[in-house]
Order: C-alpha cells, then sequence, then structure tokens
C-alpha cells in the first residue's frame, strides 16, 4: 500500500504525540509550579536530575528558553560566551544572548559544528579593562547545522580541560542529546559530567508535544527558577505537560535508533541520485543534508517542487537541502519519499 501523503520532513519538531501519550498527559496529577506543587512536574524533574546524572532540573517550555535561562544563570551582562558559529543560541535563538542574558558571543570554528581545546584557548580574551570576561563555553550535542553529528568524548574532555585552566564555566545544548547517546553507545551522564548545565529538548525525537529541562547542581537550578520567572517561562497546572515529557523518556529513547536507520538508508538512496550530492557516512543521527547541483536548481527549488508532491524538507542555504527522520515517518514514507524524488530530479524543474 502506498505511504500516505505528505511525508513531511522538515524536522522532528513536528512530531504528534501519540494516543497513549496523550492518555497520560489527559491523566495527570496536577498542582501549581510556580509554587512548586506540581507532582507530575516535579517528578519529570526528579527523572530528568537522574537521567543526567545531575543534583536537580528544571522544566521550562523550550529548548530556547532552557539555554538562555542556563547562560543567564552562569553569566553577568557584559561577558562573553564561546560558541560554534553555526550553534543554536547564536543563529536560532532570536539574539537572545545580547537581548537577555547582555552577553555578546565569540565564535569559533571546527568541522561539522564541533572544536576542541586548543581552539577555545585561542578564543580566550586578554584579562583587560578593554575587553569582556570570557566566561562561559558552549556545546551543541548533536550539532544542529553540523548535520546532527555526535561529538567525540575526548573532544569534550580537551573542552572542559580548557575550561577550567581558566575558570569558565560550560553549558550544554542537548536538545538532541539522546540521540548522540544511542548513536554513540554512551550513557547522558557520560556526557554531562563535563558541564555544568545541560538542556534537553522533548518534543523533538522525543515525541511530546512542548517542553524541554535545564540541569545542573542545586546550587545553579535554584539561580535559574529566577530567570526561568523572569523570562516569563513560570507555568501553573503544568503537569499537563511534564506527563508527556515522562512518557517520551520512559518510552521513546531506545527507538531513536529507528530514526537513524531511517536516515542513513535516505542518505545512501540520494547518493545515488543525478544532481544530488552527500556522503552518506557523515550521517550519524537523524539529520540528512544534501547539496543540490546547480546545474538543476536550488534548495529552495527542489524543495518547492518536492513540495507540491507532498514530499516535505527545508532549504538550509543556496544550495543545501535538510530532512528530518521521526517517529511519524515509516521506512515504507522513506522508500516513497525517495522514488519521488528521484522522479523529481528526473524530470527537472
Amino acid at each position: 500500500m502506498a505511504s500516505q501523503l505528505p511525508i513531511d520532513l522538515r524536522s522532528d519538531t513536528i512530531t504528534r504525540p501519540s494516543p497513549e501519550m496523550r492518555r497520560a498527559m489527559a491523566d495527570a496529577e496536577v498542582g501549581d509550579d510556580v509554587f512548586a506543587d506540581d507532582p507530575t512536574v516535579n517528578r519529570l524533574q526528579e527523572s530528568v536530575a537522574d537521567l543526567l546524572d545531575k543534583e536537580a532540573a528544571l522544566l521550562v517550555p523550550s529548548g530556547t528558553m532552557g539555554n538562555e535561562v542556563a547562560l543567564r544563570t552562569l553569566t553577568e551582562p557584559g561577558d562573553e560566551i564561546i560558541a560554534h558559529r553555526t550553534s543554536h543560541i547564536y543563529l536560532y535563538e532570536g539574539g537572545a544572548p545580547a537581548a537577555l542574558c547582555g552577553c555578546s558571543l565569540q565564535l569559533v570554528d571546527g568541522e561539522r559544528g564541533i572544536f576542541d581545546g586548543a581552539t577555545v584557548r585561542g578564543a580566550l580574551r586578554m584579562i583587560d579593562s578593554h575587553c569582556p570576561v570570557t566566561k562561559l563555553v558552549c556545546v551543541e550535542n548533536t550539532a544542529n547545522r553540523g548535520g546532527g553529528s555526535v561529538w567525540p568524548l575526548e573532544k569534550i574532555a580537551g573542552v572542559r580541560r580548557v575550561a577550567d585552566e581558566h575558570g569558565l564555566r560550560t553549558h550544554l545544548d542537548g536538545a538532541r542529546l539522546m540521540n548522540a547517546c544511542v548513536a554513540s553507545g554512551l550513557g547522558p551522564g557520560d556526557y554531562t559530567r563535563y558541564f555544568d548545565t545541560v538542556s534537553i529538548c522533548f518534543s523533538k525525537g522525543l515525541g511530546a508535544p512542548i517542553g524541554s529541562a535545564l540541569a545542573g547542581s542545586r546550587e545553579r537550578i535554584a539561580r535559574a527558577h529566577r530567570f526561568r520567572k523572569m523570562f516569563g517561562g513560570g507555568m501553573r497546572q503544568a503537569g499537563i505537560i511534564a506527563a508527556g515529557a515522562l512518557y517520551a523518556i520512559e518510552h521513546n529513547i531506545p527507538r531513536l535508533a529507528e530514526d537513524h536507520a531511517n536516515a542513513n538508508y535516505l542518505a545512501e538512496a540520494l547518493a545515488e541520485i543525478d544532481g544530488l550530492v552527500i556522503d552518506p557516512a557523515t550521517v550519524e543521527t537523524n539529520l540528512v543534508f544534501f547539496e543540490v547541483s546547480r546545474a538543476w536548481g536550488t534548495a529552495e527549488e527542489l524543495c518547492g517542487a518536492l513540495h507540491e508532491e507532498g514530499i516535505w524538507m527545508l532549504a538550509d542555504s543556496g544550495q543545501r537541502v535538510r530532512a528530518v527522520t521521526h517517529l511519524d515517518v515509516s521506512r515504507e514514507q522513506v522508500k516513497s519519499a525517495i522514488e519521488i524524488i528521484a522522479r523529481v530530479m528526473r524530470l527537472g524543474r
């Protein structure tokens, strides 16, 4: 039987809660989380802290808020933050490090969104009244614009060593951390022990409709509470949200391997289509980036043509397209998408 169209590969954020997750949300016991008496939120925060091997955790509405609350918790206005130039906190958070935290960004390079300790050392500011104070290093694992790349543990350890040498704090944007864990076979704590704070997103590959969390020491999370409130993230009967997140971390982590397998299957097929360029070996998790030949057209033109055929992807840049596999896309749908992409490329614009 043909796969139902459209096949939405724009992002893993488009996943919809399963009937089982909806029931868990509908049946959730709730209270007032601003008063810290929502039992489901409290249970989620305890579960996340345990999962990430931290003392405490804090539910926030979005990954962006989780990152920005962390940045504000770990810095003071006027400080500088080291991050990769393709990082989410720089490209996709609306200028929040400057607007909400009063911090500047020192952007560094590194292949596929990954840098090392030597790069951090080279980005440090001199201690001088003319310069901002370098205070924080941010790592994104997996790296979205790096193609869903997984940070090697030795790179993270090297970054932390330099941070410790110079009194810097560290934050992990772990929106897709569980993808990194499933792909690498490492546990969350293997990564998180190198960071003062860690954010995790429930509404991407884990399939919840809303919510992220920030984890760290009890002292830092107590400070983070103030900034969550300041940024408008205090919620009342948030157990409804927390129940979906709890279901996600209890049921949907191992199945991320299916998304990775589908992404690899897609990448290998795309590599065989004339006019498309991709190295399947770079597809480590559920993000697939490929190039469209200029002779055929632009990424935007290809995405437009595919959209008319019921295949939805995103034009990432002039020639680069992003496709993301997730729990709402089956292997059969991926096969159908490949057939349609091949036909569109063959027929031209």
